[in-house]
């Protein structure tokens, strides 16, 4: 801190030989501001680039200068009423001038930078849509205020950082105006694919010799015949499923031996397709559900059973945040589940695949989440042990039936960024609908009466009702018939909004 006492001015011819003197010491200053300073207590940070000076008119005689820095302003004193600030090197400083009897004269905060003056000007120049605020403190540039867009943020960094050089850190605080939006447009494509296989057979016997023969044998795995032993007859059924089945009977060693043959073979094509769409603000969590719910029971020990509900389907969550040159980084988190009642009739396990990502793109781009894939095969034999195995006949005493599951899950996500519109700009194909007449439908064969996409009713003001004269004075001709004309429309408006 420095402390510059200025003695007393006795009389004006010793006040102008004691700032004559003073300037010989130390000199005029050759560059000066553009308007003199006018003291006030009190006032707003005094910003001075460096090199550049201020002039600061002082309301009465001053006496001591204090500077709290003086690695940053140096002072020169031109008379007892005015004194020069000169810039030395960036920072900030507080400045206070008092007079003789200790009334501060002038009080405030000095601001030095590099060109700061002309980097407001660059601003204003380059972005003037932009309202920026340009500070310096301890070698820092500091940026504040709004912007339209974040690209705008970015660019007004990188101008003042050209612009101060290297030497000095550009910090950005700057705001979007508007907060910004990001709509999420998500296409979750499923293929299932299934194949299966089977070849059974099933046979059953009868004794029909009357005793001479006994004992029975049957294979299989479900019942095909019966038999009616009053008309000596087999009756044979086909296969749920609508699979071929070949069967016949054939008598051996006094057994009616019948026999049927399952020959089956399916194929599947299954796909699904959702599209959600997402709209959240940078930063907010958005979420989706294309499915339901369901119910199961949780034990609560000796208080009983209660009901929670799961849920299932087409699930979708995001959290994006818009970057300051435009971009979008997005975690984003889809899940795509379903019932499965294989384990419990009465009870579903749920059957879920999802995945979690973080990604950072431009509005407009795509990422593809893929390689979800699921394959399930199953191959099942029933046979005859011994007689299975023989070569060719074997293939008579045993069933085989092959499962193969196949799906594979693909997910695209867009992000766009979005601002919302004018109401009136939005049009609906329900806008200006009017259903049709009785007479229209009945002898036209119409179903609706109007345009499709015309214009739809808006609400509107009604205008203001004129204020009531005084008692005594008289009412002017143009508030008379507009009050005739209010009347007369009574009946068609209300106050406030109507159709």
């Amino acid at each position: 801190m420095t402390i510059l006492k200025k003695p007393g001015f006795r009389s004006s011819g010793t006040a102008l030989a004691a700032a004559l003197a003073l300037t010989a010491t130390f000199g005029v200053p050759a560059q000066l501001g553009a308007a003199p300073v006018r003291a006030s207590a009190g006032q707003d940070a005094l910003v001075i680039s460096v090199g550049g000076s201020r002039v600061v008119n002082l309301s009465a005689p001053m006496s001591d200068i204090v500077i709290g820095n003086p690695e940053v302003l140096d002072v020169h004193v031109r008379s007892e009423r005015q004194l020069y600030l000169i810039a030395k090197a960036p920072g900030e400083t507080n400045l206070f001038v008092t007079s003789k009897s200790g009334k501060i004269l002038y009080s405030g905060t000095v601001r030095v930078g590099n060109n700061l003056s002309s980097v407001d000007q660059m601003l204003d120049l380059a972005m003037p849509e932009a309202d920026i605020q340009v500070s310096t403190m301890n070698g820092i540039v500091l940026l504040t205020g709004t912007v339209k867009a974040p690209e705008d943020a970015a660019e007004a960094e990188r101008l003042v950082q050209a612009f101060v050089g290297a030497g000095m850190q550009v910090v950005s605080r700057l705001r979007t105006a508007t907060p910004l939006q990001v709509n999420l447009q998500v296409r979750i494509s499923e293929v299932s694919r299934s194949l299966g296989e089977k070849i059974g057979t099933n046979f059953t016997s009868q004794d029909s010799s009357g005793g001479k023969v006994l004992g029975s044998i049957s294979s299989g795995n479900r019942n095909f015949a019966t038999f009616d032993s009053a008309n000596n007859t087999w009756t044979f059924s086909g296969v749920a499923d609508g699979s071929t089945s070949i069967g016949g009977v054939a008598r051996l060693l006094g057994m009616d031996i019948a026999g049927v043959l399952d020959l089956a073979e399916t194929t599947g094509l299954a796909t699904t397709l959702a599209q959600p769409n997402l709209t959240s603000l940078s930063g907010e969590t958005a979420s989706f559900l294309a499915g339901g719910e369901y119910p199961y029971s949780v034990s609560n020990g000796l208080q009983g059973n209660t009901i929670e509900f799961k849920q299932y389907g087409v699930q979708l969550a995001f959290t994006p945040t818009v970057l300051s040159d435009g971009r979008i980084s997005m975690r984003v988190r889809p899940t795509v589940s379903q019932l499965d009642f294989s384990v419990s009739s009465s009870v579903p396990a749920l059957k879920s695949r999802s995945a979690e990502t973080t990604v950072e793109l431009g509005s407009g781009q795509s990422f593809m989440i893929a390689g979800l894939l699921s394959n399930e095969t199953a191959n099942n034999v029933n046979k005859v042990p011994g007689l299975g195995n023989i070569p060719i006949l074997g293939s008579l005493f045993k069933s085989k039936n092959f499962q193969r599951n196949e799906s594979e899950l693909v997910i695209v996500v867009t992000p766009y960024l979005v601002k919302p519109v004018n109401a009136q700009d939005i049009r609906l194909p329900t806008d200006g609908f009017r259903n049709a007449t009785t007479a229209q439908g009945l002898l036209m064969q119409k179903q609706s009466d109007g345009v499709s996409g015309a214009k739809r009713p808006e609400p509107t003001v009604e205008p203001a009702t004129p204020a009531e004269p005084r008692i005594g004075s008289a009412i002017p001709p143009a508030i008379a018939g507009e009050r005739r004309k209010q009347t007369a429309d009574a009946g068609t408006a209300s106050p406030g909004f109507s159709f």
